[in-house]
């Protein structure tokens, strides 16, 4: 959590008259009293903070003199440092600094969350999709603004450059599910790529990207799916004219937000193992459910639509089904029961 630069400044200025002031007072007392170190440290802070206890040892004309100057520029050095610190208070810092440390001790309480590098326009519409479905997501950003506004929407989020590992790390990279980078350079979304991949093997990362050239970059470099926003509205554009009831479908699929028809994944993995060998038509979802299956996507990450009744359960395979909120409800009902 970054303090506004003069405040910053005027925190360190005060903190160093006070140690000045310390040592200057033991200083003053060691030298003309001959007291030891801690009989002078002592009086100092007793002198500082004017609380009038006696003196340790008779002081001397020049000592009881020197006393009168300490309590003068205490007086002083005191009244800055209780101004800065009101000053710090009043601004918000402070509470602001504990809230900060508290998110930074759920972070690192996460286990397969999200982590969104940059909460611009993509980077919001990500988040906003993430919590629709109830992803757990950390959010990095370096935009002193863009921090204002994550501060009042309650999210997670990490202040800093996400190229840098640190703030990567800081993010619980190494216990994330995925990585999302929507940063506004491709170098930037590139370096992110190349560091997450090397902290996380198993992490998924998604990245944006401009141009077809970045695209093959990022791939070799560890994403696994890069997203082009200007390709896509593009064709999507186009798409509305050419098949505009069939892309308005398709919308309305991935984008209601009425809750009224999902498309939900099944990891063969996550099914009892005697389904391992059993074909589509055995699960018999239609019936039980309700739930039609529209895809199935093979070990090997290949996508087959409207898959054959009679295709076998592979191991690291999964089914993709279609259906409303009551026949979701009954598949997560039948596969706890499983």
């Amino acid at each position: 959590m970054k303090i506004s630069l003069s405040l910053k400044s005027k925190l360190y200025k005060a903190t160093a008259l006070l140690f000045l002031l310390l040592a200057m007072g033991v200083t003053g007392f060691y030298t003309l009293t001959g007291m030891s170190f801690i009989d002078a440290l002592y009086m100092t802070v007793i002198t500082i903070t004017t609380v009038g206890f006696g003196e340790v040892v008779p002081l001397s004309q020049e000592a009881r003199l020197f006393t009168v100057f300490l309590i003068l520029i205490s007086v002083i050095v005191l009244g800055y440092a209780v101004t800065v610190l009101t000053e710090y208070i009043i601004e918000g810092e402070f509470f602001k600094n504990i809230k900060y440390k508290s998110v930074q001790k759920r972070i690192k309480q996460l286990n397969n969350h999200t982590i969104v590098c940059g909460y611009g326009r993509n980077g919001k519409q990500a988040v906003s999709k993430l919590l629709q479905y109830g992803k757990e997501v950390v959010v990095i950003e370096d935009d002193e603004k863009i921090i204002e506004e994550l501060q009042e929407s309650g999210l997670s989020f990490i202040e800093g450059d996400a190229t840098k590992d640190e703030v990567l790390c800081k993010a619980g990279l190494k216990n994330a599910a995925h990585l999302i980078t929507t940063l506004p350079s491709d170098a930037d979304n590139l370096f992110v790529v190349l560091s997450a991949r090397q902290q996380n093997k198993n992490i998924k990362i998604v990245s944006r990207a401009s141009d077809d050239a970045t695209d093959r970059k990022l791939r070799i470099a560890g994403a696994d799916n890069v997203i082009m926003p200007d390709k896509i509205g593009g064709d999507h554009m186009a798409s509305l004219i050419v098949t505009p009831d069939i892309i308005e479908f398709v919308d309305k699929l991935s984008t209601d937000t009425g809750h009224n028809t999902y498309i939900k994944e099944i990891a063969i993995d996550d099914l009892p193992a005697e389904f391992a060998s059993k074909s589509i038509r055995d699960l018999d979802l239609r019936r039980k459910t309700g739930c039609l299956i529209i895809g199935y996507k093979t070990p090997d990450n290949e996508y087959i639509i409207n898959p054959d009744p009679g295709i076998k359960m592979m191991p690291h395979a999964k089914l993709i089904v279609l259906g409303n909120e009551s026949q979701i409800r009954k598949l997560n009902e039948m596969l706890k029961s499983l």
